[in-house]
């Protein structure tokens, strides 16, 4: 089974492509040559959306994963089974991208969170309403509001946000590019897919990261900052949500 081109990492905004089936899984899960559709991982949930037959018919999709836990692979999972659809078969992915631009606008201001409160993160999830950060942070933060206004204030820097690649044994050299002590970036393929957030010259932010990302801060628009529970003797749970809403 080859290997699916995740045209998501190299252009976020694709929310159309043509692509043909790979193959068809027992639970009717298609797999493409190439997918604009994101694959669950990293806290970051799946596209959903549907494919568009030479026909004009449609199947839609409820979400995207990587089958067996493969990070080489995108498997779309179809509403229904019965979708007719057959391998070598040319279809037109179409994403859903009212979600996706809320996710890739969140998961940028969740590296931001982490450079507000520079302290270890041990665990995430990105929703389009709302998202968190898990810190290992034993006392709570003495002025949430505060912590607000420095992450709107990096938003409004309109920092550019950039895709670059390093060698694992780059990574392996420098661990503490790691923020997160829960999720691992993934290993295997010799190379590691990076995010860097600059303001010119100067870097904010550089992280390894899989998942979509706006192409400047000022996409995000202003945040709030939501609960932040206690989880643990050490870890406290900050939430983030678009402030408009």
């Amino acid at each position: 089974m080859t290997q699916t081109d995740f045209l998501f990492r190299e252009d976020a905004y694709l929310t159309t492509a043509a692509a043909t089936i790979s193959s068809i899984g027992e639970n009717g899960g298609i797999i493409l040559d190439r997918s604009n559709f994101y694959a669950t991982s990293g806290g970051q949930p799946g596209d959903f959306g549907f494919l568009e037959r030479g026909n004009g018919d449609k199947v839609a999709i409820s979400t995207c994963v990587h089958p067996e836990g493969d990070k080489t692979k995108c498997m779309l999972v179809p509403e229904q089974e019965g979708h007719g659809l057959a391998t070598g078969e040319k279809v037109t992915a179409h994403i859903d991208w009212e979600n996706r631009y809320k996710l890739m606008r969140m998961h940028t201001a969740l590296h931001l969170l982490s450079v507000v409160i520079p302290l270890p993160v041990t665990g995430g999830s990105i929703g389009a309403a709302k998202s968190r950060l898990d810190f290992q942070m034993p006392e709570p933060p003495e002025d949430k509001e505060a912590l607000a206004a420095q992450l709107n204030a990096l938003i409004a820097r309109n920092l550019d946000v950039r895709e670059e690649w390093i060698t694992e044994e780059e990574l392996d050299a420098n661990p503490d590019l790691v923020k997160t002590m829960s999720v691992k970036p993934p290993s295997g393929q010799g190379k590691i897919r990076m995010i860097r957030i600059v303001d010119g010259d100067e870097t904010i932010d550089w992280q390894p990261c899989g998942g979509t990302h706006v192409a400047n801060t000022q996409e995000i628009g202003p945040m709030r900052l939501g609960k932040v529970e206690k989880k643990g003797k050490q870890n406290r749970r900050v939430a983030i949500h678009f402030a408009e809403e």
